[in-house]
């Protein structure tokens, strides 16, 4: 499931629905579904109430499913991404740019000394 690298903060390219072409940055995330900034945007009614309140209409993000996007660069490419093992034992993940491998995040930062094991 290439959705899992999926974080918040993270550039994000709409691949289907009304919004696709629209890129924009993971604000949530929950479960299967995530916030994208300035995409879906839907306007609410807000009523008055208490007295001296206006009532308006306001225009907020909804959610949309995880597998309606995918992760992009800074020119609004989708990624293809690959897991690399570092000679230090970290986990990358890395795509291909001009068939240069660009890291992009690193998931597994290694242990201090291999002989230390982490306590579960």
């Amino acid at each position: 499931m290439k959705q899992k690298w999926i974080k918040i903060g993270d550039k994000v390219l709409v691949i289907s629905g009304n919004d696709r072409g629209r890129v924009g940055a993971v604000i949530a995330k929950k479960d299967s579904q995530i916030l994208v900034q300035g995409v879906n945007i839907r306007k609410k009614h807000m009523k008055a109430r208490e007295q001296g309140q206006k009532s308006e209409i306001i225009s907020m993000e909804k959610p949309i499913h995880i597998s309606n996007v995918a992760l992009c660069n800074g020119d609004g490419k989708k990624l293809k991404l690959k897991v690399k093992l570092g000679k230090d034992g970290s986990k990358d993940l890395v795509y291909l740019d001009n068939e240069k491998e660009v890291n992009y995040r690193t998931l597994k930062k290694p242990l201090k000394s291999q002989g230390q094991k982490k306590n579960v």
